[in-house]
């Protein structure tokens, strides 16, 4: 099966100590496939790699930030070979059932996002409209969230019969009933709610959202790198130490527990849901 060439999935562009990274199809809501997230992760390492660069901006370009995974476009690739980045396991494409899943998500979902979380530098996500699913792990890697007043947010795959996505940060960043609330009923929350429950830092105006993003970073930008990577890195450990790392480890292995059971009494390992479905399921 042949992927179309989409261009550039990823745009990259520096603004005086800002890296902005920028999602790029629209016309899919900025839906992740493996090209985009290979594309993400060598724009997060040109960033890194330029020492002038003091703050990283996460964007999506369109009208939304992410639909989530890929799951129905005409460039999934979950079939594509590329090159691991993110963890020390075989190649995914000619291997069978579960063994071929596990692989895969182990590196393009789960391993890419803790890799980006490790980034030695701070990193801000900029969101507008939709960040569903996938959308909500490339948010939650970030160290801040700015979110427009039109922005909504969710984690719908339990209507899938997987309990979260793979990347499982939803007792750390909602807390424990907020993220069962949101995980049990599937329903999106608004900007105002996450900003309610501590999951985004700003919620500004959609005509601001570049503006008042911008504004912080600049203010972040002006510290002490080393001091930003460090302070970046005592953050992360103690939240690893409130079992974050342990406890993702653990719900990646139901994850896919929730996978093979989907393939074994039903039609497909996402339980016959599809991005339509789960669209027209929203509330």
């Amino acid at each position: 099966m042949t992927v179309p060439d989409e261009g550039e999935v990823v745009t990259y562009e520096k603004r005086g100590k800002i890296a902005l990274v920028s999602l790029n199809r629209p016309d899919y809501r900025n839906a992740q496939n493996s090209v985009m997230t290979y594309a993400l992760d060598a724009a997060f390492q040109r960033a890194v790699d330029d020492s002038d660069v003091a703050v990283i901006v996460l964007a999506g370009n369109g009208k939304h930030f992410s639909a989530g995974h890929d799951i129905g476009t005409p460039g999934r690739d979950h079939h594509v070979h590329y090159d691991n980045k993110a963890v020390m396991w075989w190649d995914h494409v000619d291997r069978p059932g579960g063994d071929q899943r596990y692989a895969r998500e182990m590196e393009v979902y789960l391993g890419m996002c803790r890799r980006w979380r490790e980034l030695p530098k701070p990193t801000i996500a900029m969101v507008q409209g939709a960040c569903i699913a996938g959308g909500l792990m490339l948010a939650w890697v970030c160290d801040m969230i700015v979110a427009s007043d039109d922005a909504f947010f969710s984690d719908p795959v339990v209507r899938m019969g997987i309990p979260g996505v793979e990347y499982f940060a939803h007792p750390w960043v909602l807390g424990p009933r907020a993220a069962k609330e949101i995980l049990f009923t599937g329903d999106r929350f608004s900007a105002q709610r996450a900003y309610e429950w501590g999951m985004v830092n700003r919620v500004v105006p959609r005509d601001d959202l570049e503006t008042e993003t911008f504004a912080i970073a600049e203010r972040v930008s002006a510290m002490p790198q080393f001091g930003l990577a460090l302070t970046k890195r005592a953050v992360n450990q103690c939240e690893d130490q409130m079992g974050m790392r342990n406890g993702m480890d653990s719900v990646f292995g139901l994850h896919h527990l929730a996978h093979a059971h989907n393939a074994e009494t039903g039609a497909d390992s996402l339980g016959g849901m599809n991005a339509k479905s789960m669209k027209d399921t929203a509330k």
